[in-house]
């Protein structure tokens, strides 16, 4: 059976996250992290998608992107996966696929979800035991939002720049979103939603993209459908 197409909207941000085959490194060093940024700064140029965040682990990515329009992202998925494949392989003196599958992708509900998603991204190496805070970990967006380090990968969405008149006001802000933990059932929602390719966000944005769509966003119910018998329900 054909898998139905990614849940992709012209401007809705996508959480992607893209895993080493079985779960194994697809960076083996800093030069490789450093080659795949460059990937996906070209990629995302070429193909109309804004990169709001980003952290690079040992096996795996997590993106917080917006498309401009409808399979922007999987286009840039593939530019990247045909240039960083074919340069690491060769590099290290490896073969086969690097990537498990095809990368994992859910929508975002801007208002609601946004700053719990990039948040999520950027504490990833915290969570991992990896870094005591954000800023320790130079693989990932922070830098670009915490201090001055300004990253030329990143387009800030336009819920960040709501967070302040200035630079300084918009840093502070979020500096002290990230101070705040978050909720394990946040976590859950999140994780949930990036795994089963849904959305995540409010029951109005719910709506919003169903209507669009003109299918279901929500993660599916668990546990086997009940059998039907001469027209009841078992």
């Amino acid at each position: 059976m054909a898998r139905p197409p990614r849940l992709e909207l012209p401007d809705v941000p996508l959480h992607v996250v893209q895993r080493g085959n079985n779960r194994a490194a697809c960076f083996f060093n800093e030069i490789d992290r450093r080659f795949y940024l460059q990937c996906l700064a070209t990629a995302a140029l070429r193909r109309g998608c804004s990169i709001h965040a980003y952290v690079l682990m040992t096996n795996h990515v997590h993106l917080l992107v917006t498309p401009c329009e409808a399979g922007a992202v999987g286009a840039m998925m593939q530019d990247i996966g045909r240039r960083y494949v074919r340069v690491i392989n060769t590099i290290h003196k490896r073969t086969g696929s690097l990537w498990e599958g095809r990368f994992k992708a859910s929508l975002v509900d801007s208002e609601s979800y946004l700053f719990n998603c990039h948040r999520y991204i950027e504490l990833n190496p915290v969570r991992a035991g990896i870094a005591g805070h954000p800023a320790a970990y130079p693989w990932s967006s922070h830098g670009h939002y915490g201090s001055a380090r300004a990253n030329g990968l990143i387009t800030e969405h336009p819920e960040y720049q709501r967070l302040g008149r200035t630079e300084n006001e918009r840093r502070a802000s979020f500096r002290a979103l990230c101070a705040e933990p978050l909720q394990p059932h946040v976590i859950e929602r999140i994780r949930e939603a990036i795994n089963t390719d849904s959305a995540v966000g409010s029951e109005k944005f719910m709506g919003y993209a169903e209507d669009r769509l003109g299918r279901s966003v929500r993660p599916p119910k668990r546990g086997r459908p009940p059998k039907v018998v001469t027209g009841k329900l078992l």
